[in-house]
């Protein structure tokens, strides 16, 4: 095909039907995790952002459950009835394709190939097929590039069918390639499988453009990783590690302050201003936000959670779908449910439980306190021990506390309850009705003191 100089459109297909039967799982391959997402998700987002016409997955064993998990990607679902081989596999993709695009062959199990690297291997299909290799110091198990006196690609060759000599190649084939459609539509179907597997290779059209005098452009991965696939779960875990480390270096070069990259998960996406600092064993998942200065102390998880200025979460806390305002004090050892909303200035101490609670500015709840369904106002302060009693077997009621109340430690604050503006609740009260402003609130059994009281077991001894 004679090269214009204009761009062709594009379009991916991304190989997912394999069963992945080393995982050891009755979930498909390509759904296993990393980083809490799907093996086919992290690839089908990167090849979004090339921008193509189309993407086109091939699916197999557990095809329903991988159409399920992705539902919300506009994606064009290809069914491989029979797993025949990569080469059979892309042959089903390929009616659905526009006569006049390039073609970039992904797989579903390999997800840290960066959008750099594609961008390079596209640009050099434009004009004919191109292939993604990668040299590696144990090439055992994959595929050798054959390449002949001046260097040119000959073809590849299965390690199961190499010679000796062939095995002795560094550089493997990554399986992800590139080329014209009219290439696929030329050599694609004349691939044979007189191999051991009996399969129909894809890179085995390489060598038969090859054959009739067309060159097969290559370009080299920059290292082992960024094409790594999943097999089994040893090789899972070493993607995700290598998937955390590249997040968490670049937290790094953008001024994110991590104490040790190796000990930092990150399960969705985070957005940091500067002057951020996040202590070791730290999870963030879903949408975090941490604002300017803030501070996460080790053994953090943070789910859903948007995190203002000058904000300190102190070691062992737990927070989910919450808000915390601008130089809030949080932990150690508190749990933050879903719901929570600190005002500016707030304080949870440890071994506070909040749910669907807001707290409010300068307000205090220091230790051993579980706050549920509750609005406080601002400068409150609740003593240890405190309680709201907000659900009374079938429904949930809600305790108001007004600005500058106290409460005193261990209290019972039955809802639903409003105690207004600077009442004073007095320490061990069981609070049932409403507390007006400034009032002071006692109800707890009157103190009396039995004088000559003994001991059981110590009557006998003063008779």
């Amino acid at each position: 095909m004679e090269h214009t100089g204009k761009p062709q459109a594009l379009e991916v297909v991304i190989l997912g039907a394999g069963k992945g039967s080393r995982m050891q799982s009755d979930l498909p391959k390509v759904l296993h995790t990393v980083a809490d997402r799907p093996l086919l998700e992290h690839v089908v987002n990167t090849a979004q952002q090339l921008d193509p016409l189309a993407i086109h997955v091939v699916l197999g064993h557990g095809g329903e459950q991988v159409k399920a998990a992705l539902s919300n990607y506009d994606v064009n679902w290809v069914v491989q009835d029979r797993q025949l081989g990569t080469g059979h596999a892309v042959l089903q993709a390929l009616p659905a394709i526009s006569p006049h695009s390039v073609v970039l062959v992904l797989y579903g199990d390999v997800p840290l190939t960066p959008l750099s690297t594609l961008q390079q291997l596209v640009a050099l299909a434009q004009e004919g097929p191109a292939l993604l290799t990668a040299k590696l110091q144990d090439p055992q198990g994959y595929g050798r590039i054959v390449r002949d006196a001046v260097g040119a690609l000959v073809g590849v060759v299965e390690h199961k069918d190499a010679s000796a000599q062939e095995r002795r190649i560094s550089e493997i084939n990554t399986g992800l390639l590139a080329a014209p459609l009219a290439d696929f539509n030329t050599y694609l179907p004349r691939v044979g499988n007189s191999n051991q597997q009996q399969e129909y290779y894809l890179p085995d059209m390489l060598g038969l453009a090859v054959q009739e005098g067309k060159s097969v452009a290559t370009c080299l991965a920059r290292s082992e990783l960024e094409v790594l696939g999943v097999n089994d779960r040893v090789q899972l875990n070493r993607v995700e590690r290598e998937f955390q480390r590249l997040q968490a270096e670049g937290l790094l070069r953008s001024g994110v302050n991590i104490a040790d990259v190796s000990r930092l998960d990150i399960r969705g996406t985070l957005t940091c201003g500067n002057g951020v600092f996040i202590d070791v064993n730290v999870v963030l998942e879903g949408d975090v936000f941490l604002g300017d200065r803030t501070s996460i102390g080790a053994n953090c998880v943070l789910r859903n959670v948007r995190v203002e200025r000058d904000t300190l979460i102190h070691p062992m806390s737990h927070l989910e779908e919450v808000e915390v305002g601008a130089a809030c004090n949080v932990g150690p050892f508190a749990r933050l449910r879903p719901g929570t909303v600190l005002q500016a200035g707030a304080r949870v101490g440890n071994f506070v439980e909040t749910k669907k609670a807001t707290i409010g500015e300068g307000s205090k709840v220091n230790h051993l306190t579980y706050i549920g369904d509750c609005d406080m106002g601002a400068g409150a302060n609740i003593g240890a021990g405190t309680i709201t009693c907000n659900y009374d077997g079938v429904n949930k009621h809600k305790t108001k506390i007004g600005d500058g109340v106290f409460v005193g430690s261990n209290s019972t604050l039955v809802a639903p309850l409003n105690i207004e503006a600077e009442a004073f609740v007095a320490a061990g009260s069981t609070i049932t009705s409403t507390v007006g402003e400034k009032d002071l609130a006692v109800s707890r059994a009157r103190q009396r003191n039995i004088q000559g009281w003994c001991r059981p077991g110590e009557k006998n001894k003063k008779d």
